[in-house]
């Protein structure tokens, strides 16, 4: 794990530029938002997910986070078959704020395309380069 200013970035994983991460964990895929976003949107009271079984597209929207400033968009990293759905989250969407990559994932999929979708996607050597320019842009 890596601190950029205030935001944790954490290794192991990969992130899109829709402020997700990706934990590839034996063939499934645990999905998350990074802490960055979580502190941007601030106060979490709300998430709208979807259920096991459906299934999601990369780059297409799957549910939603409403805080007390804004509601957005969740889009998805990587595409495939919802497995399980982090009931706490729904029940205390504050864990999103709390424990971003642990207590507060979204989903864990099966992908249908994972080895082309990941490489898509920002490794943690990409993504800390990325939230520096975050930063600074900020």
């Amino acid at each position: 794990m890596v601190k950029v200013d205030d935001f944790e970035v954490v290794e192991g994983l990969h992130y899109s530029k829709e402020y997700e991460w990706v934990r590839v964990e034996d063939g499934k895929v645990r999905i998350g938002v990074t802490e960055y976003a979580q502190k941007q949107l601030r106060e979490i009271v709300f998430a709208e997910l979807p259920s096991a079984g459906d299934e999601i597209k990369k780059n297409d929207a799957y549910g939603t986070v409403e805080s007390v400033k804004a509601v957005s968009d969740l889009i998805a990293p990587i595409s495939g078959k919802v497995d399980k759905v982090n009931d706490a989250v729904l029940d205390q969407p504050e864990l999103i704020n709390e424990d971003p990559f642990n207590k507060g994932w979204l989903l864990l999929i099966s992908p249908t395309n994972l080895k082309a979708e990941l490489n898509q996607l920002m490794d943690f050597k990409k993504a800390v380069e990325w939230h520096k320019e975050l930063i600074k842009e900020g």
